[in-house]
């Protein structure tokens, strides 16, 4: 049988066929997927094959086979940092929310989700949620922020996910697709997914007052399909995003306006580094390319993603 992994805890996967039905399934044998070392060999997403074993009065599938993905959202995994955390598969875009404060969200964190992002051709739309909290000088950042991230290409939307402020325009960009939502834990993803589809009732907690976090509420990632012909995909917060499979002189590519002025650099191999008559540096000596993007840019390029924390990012 061909079905999708809705839910993964990393040892049990609930799989649903195109016909609606629903079978819990654990992997057959030492189930690994070639070229990749992943904590967890099926994500959310995923289109398996597996075959129905009957023990006693349940019925229970054996995953045997997983079909080549169209794409992934990949990280390292916390624990164990030689290996990679597979967050989802087969996504048609990602809705990335950004908050300013309880919890912040650096652009270091933003930079290195669109770079991943880039990697695997998924378009990302940024949300800037809590905007019904902000003050008058933190909507000016908002909107700062908001006009890079435009002008180099991406979808920007300020919302709120307690108001309803403009979550009609996500419902819009998620009908007919498989969306993915991510970000920091505290930034509201439940919430949102709560005023978009009632019914789901995801669980969500308060911020941490003494560390101005979220606390964790999605401890696995799971889709849902909503009546609106759209699926959405709810992933545990995350805290920390190292890159990985990039190589320095790829990850240029993966920053839009780096691109588009890579031809003008005298090296084709130009890393936007020391090298002599590079357009990238004299595009930002004028003000053309965002200094926070380059400054992420770098850290990527030397390696300092190994040590990133959201911590240190404050």
């Amino acid at each position: 049988m061909l079905g999708i992994v809705y839910k993964s805890t990393g040892s049990w996967y609930t799989v649903k066929t195109d016909r609606g039905d629903i079978y819990e399934c654990r992997i057959k044998g030492k189930f690994r997927i070639k070229g990749i070392k992943s904590t967890n060999p099926i994500a959310v997403g995923d289109r398996v094959f597996f075959d129905v074993e009957k023990i006693g009065d349940e019925s229970l599938g054996v995953i045997s086979e997983i079909e080549e993905r169209k794409n992934y959202i990949i990280r390292k995994s916390v624990k164990l940092s030689k290996q990679t955390h597979i967050i989802a598969a087969n996504i048609d875009q990602v809705f990335l929310l950004v908050t300013l404060k309880s919890p912040k969200t650096s652009t270091v964190f933003i930079d290195r989700f669109l770079a991943t992002s880039e990697a695997y051709d998924i378009k990302t739309v940024l949300l800037f949620n809590k905007v019904d909290l902000y003050d008058e000088d933190e909507l000016v950042e908002v909107k700062y922020l908001a006009a890079l991230y435009r002008q180099i290409g991406y979808t920007c939307i300020g919302i709120s996910a307690k108001t309803g402020k403009n979550i009609d325009k996500v419902k819009d960009l998620m009908k007919d697709h498989t969306s993915m939502f991510a970000g920091h834990s505290g930034v509201g993803k439940s919430t949102l997914i709560n005023f978009i589809a009632p019914g789901l009732d995801i669980k969500t907690t308060e911020i941490s007052d003494q560390h101005y976090q979220g606390q964790h509420t999605t401890t696995f990632a799971e889709m849902y399909d909503l009546h609106f012909g759209a699926r959405i995909i709810d992933t545990p917060g995350i805290k920390g995003f190292g890159v990985v499979d990039m190589d320095k002189s790829e990850i240029g590519d993966y920053f839009p306006e780096f691109f588009r002025l890579k031809g003008g650099c005298k090296f084709n191999n130009c890393l936007h580094l020391d090298e002599p008559k590079c357009a990238v540096k004299a595009a930002l000596e004028k003000d053309e390319v965002s200094w926070s993007r380059y400054r992420s840019y770098v850290q990527i390029v030397t390696g300092e993603e190994d040590t990133y924390r959201m911590d240190n990012y404050e």
